[in-house]
């Protein structure tokens, strides 16, 4: 959660950002902020994350590849504002213990960077191999190995001195050297890499994954006193029945206190379930799409707005996968219905995603930002005044939820080749950046009003490129609904056909919605479409939705029986690149960063 994360890590963090000289309410929104945004970042996200599985109808590693680009952004610009306050106020960085020429620092990143792509590589393929060998022993097979690595990174760690405690209030601290604090916590990579390759490889459930997972960490937890008693020398070790004692007592307060942190989560999600209960029997969430379209009179812009606003609301009580239950049960279905009968292709994952975000916003935004409150409670000062300059802060996340849901190539949905990869990620990081120095009002020196406005003007060019275009070229161009099978031919598997479709609501009166089909595994297009959870059926000139399968993610898209299919649309052959755009943009935020340095400072 959050608030663990605060208190985890802010007891280190907090008191050497104000030794540099950030003051008390700035270092523990810096904290706040960071600690939030650590249920956003994959492969290991917060527990919300892991019910999208669900809700979405998608495996855990497609929501990773989805929430990765918005989250690295997110934390660059943090990373953004923090340099940024350290120019404004001239700030020093913490010393080195040793300075490394650049030299040995780039031969440090070059080492660093092939050490751990040939360790992954060697994970990767002795966890393969052991499976190849062993065969239906092969769970045996892997947990005899897991515990043989861990004996060796154990006796490895134990060569070496702990590492000493740093003293927060000392006047004078220099960062330690990387590898000594590394290698002497080798082991903890084990249940990381036990839970990622549960979720990712054998694709097992997100709960299965994490019982393997905890259970790989409770055997080091019991097992790492005896092991260092073990290998380090005698005279610096304690008795093998004292190291096991030791071990069984730190698994039990782990066990306690994990069931303390549990026991508020459990009687929210139970309470959460009563109400979405009562919302599912009654039909209540079906009104709701009325409801909404009513207070937001059909706009999509406003209808977000307000989603936002009950994230934060709810989440002033009620923990962040309570939160995302309830208004993912109420409000992510009522998005996309509203934005396809506006012809708004919204992916599902973007609306669970939206809902996400501002839940966890919930913890730094005051009265009630529990984040805040324990990063204000670590650096000693008000509150308030750290969860607003924490809200401040988290400007740069709490934006990315409306570009998503607009433009989900955010999302890595809808690319194109590896070029198009490389320049949605490249815009989107040159967004967040000026937009963080939008909100900072510093770019090479403090900006000026209309500075302000260009570079924000810059943030949404590269944010949103398709905007402009879309004012010159549609998006789509019309195809007759009878060429479906013959367009579903030419698709691929995990494509996406994006049709018109015409119905009745529930009162009787017309709607047409624009959805985006996933198409599944198959050799021609109608069996794409049928895997896909959704068959077709012509019936003389018309061609009508003849059923949908249950729980697919064309039923979570809205796509009902009987719906007749109006049209297809295909992507504009005539429309140029949207990453044109980027041109332009790029040019007003060099002439900004031009114009302040020929400014006096």
């Amino acid at each position: 959660s959050s608030v663990s994360n605060v208190v985890s890590g802010g007891i280190f963090t907090i008191p050497l950002m104000k030794r540099t000289g950030y003051s008390g309410v700035k270092a523990g929104a810096i904290e706040a902020a960071s600690s939030v945004n650590g249920q956003i970042m994959p492969p290991v996200m917060g527990a919300a994350a892991f019910l999208m599985v669900e809700y979405v109808g998608i495996p855990y590693s497609e929501i990773i590849r989805h929430a990765a680009l918005p989250a690295v952004i997110s934390y660059v610009a943090l990373f953004y504002i923090v340099h940024l306050e350290a120019l404004k106020y001239d700030l020093r960085p913490l010393t080195r213990e040793r300075q490394p020429d650049w030299r040995e620092r780039l031969i440090g990143w070059g080492l660093g960077l092939s050490g751990t792509t040939v360790v992954v590589a060697a994970v990767y393929y002795l966890i393969l191999g052991v499976q190849a060998l062993t065969g239906d022993l092969a769970s045996w097979a892997l947990a005899l190995t897991t515990l043989v690595v861990y004996g060796v990174l154990m006796a490895y760690s134990a060569r070496y001195p702990d590492i000493p405690v740093d003293d927060p209030q000392a006047p004078q601290v220099h960062l330690p050297l990387p590898w000594p604090t590394v290698r002497a916590g080798l082991h903890f990579f084990i249940p990381i890499v036990v839970l990622l390759w549960s979720l990712m490889v054998e694709e097992l459930s997100p709960g299965l994954s994490a019982f393997w997972a905890t259970v790989c960490t409770m055997a080091m937890v019991l097992l790492q006193p005896f092991m260092l008693s073990v290998f380090r020398p005698a005279d610096h070790r304690p008795s093998r029945v004292a190291a096991l004692r030791q071990g069984v007592a730190d698994l039990w307060r782990g066990l306690v206190l994990g069931a303390r942190n549990m026991i508020g989560i459990g009687v929210a999600c139970a309470s959460a379930g009563l109400i979405v209960g009562v919302i599912t029997l009654t039909g209540m969430g079906l009104m709701m799409t009325d409801f909404v379209e009513m207070v937001s009179a059909g706009n999509v812009l406003v209808m977000l707005v307000l989603t936002a606003f009950i994230c934060l609301i709810i989440g002033a009580g009620v923990p962040t996968t309570a939160n995302y239950i309830l208004v993912a049960t109420l409000m992510a279905p009522v998005i996309v219905e509203l934005g396809a009968r506006s012809g708004l292709v919204i992916p599902l994952i973007g609306v669970h995603l939206f809902v996400f975000y501002f839940g966890i916003m919930a913890d730094v935004t005051p009265p009630v930002g529990l984040a805040s409150y324990a990063a204000a409670a670590i650096s000693g000062d008000d509150p308030n005044a750290t969860g607003w300059q924490a809200t401040w802060y988290s400007l740069r996340t709490t934006i990315l939820p409306f570009v998503f849901i607009f433009n989900p190539q955010l999302l890595l949905i809808g690319l194109q080749g590896w070029v198009d990869v490389v320049l949605v990620c490249a815009g989107s990081v040159i967004a967040s950046l000026l937009f963080a120095a939008a909100t900072m009002n510093w770019f090479r020196q403090r900006c000026r009003p209309l500075e302000v406005v260009a570079l924000l003007l810059c943030t949404f060019l590269f944010f949103r490129p398709d905007w402009v275009v879309d004012r010159f070229y549609p998006k789509y161009v019309s195809a007759p609904a009878s060429t479906l099978y013959a367009v579903a031919d030419r698709l691929q598997a995990d494509d996406w056909l994006v049709v018109g479709i015409a119905g009745e609501d529930l009162d009787g009166d017309p709607i047409v919605k624009t959805v985006a089909l996933p198409l599944g595994e198959g050799s021609s297009g109608r069996e794409r479409l049928r895997s896909g959870g959704v068959t077709f059926s012509q019936l003389g000139d018309e061609i009508e939705v003849a059923n949908v399968k249950f729980g697919s993610r064309a039923r979570k898209l809205g796509v009902e029986q009987g719906y007749k299919l109006v049209e297809l649309k295909l992507p504009n052959p005539d429309r140029p690149s949207s990453h044109w755009v980027f041109l332009p943009a790029a040019w007003l935020a060099w002439l900004v960063w031009w114009r302040q340095g020929r400014r006096p400072a």
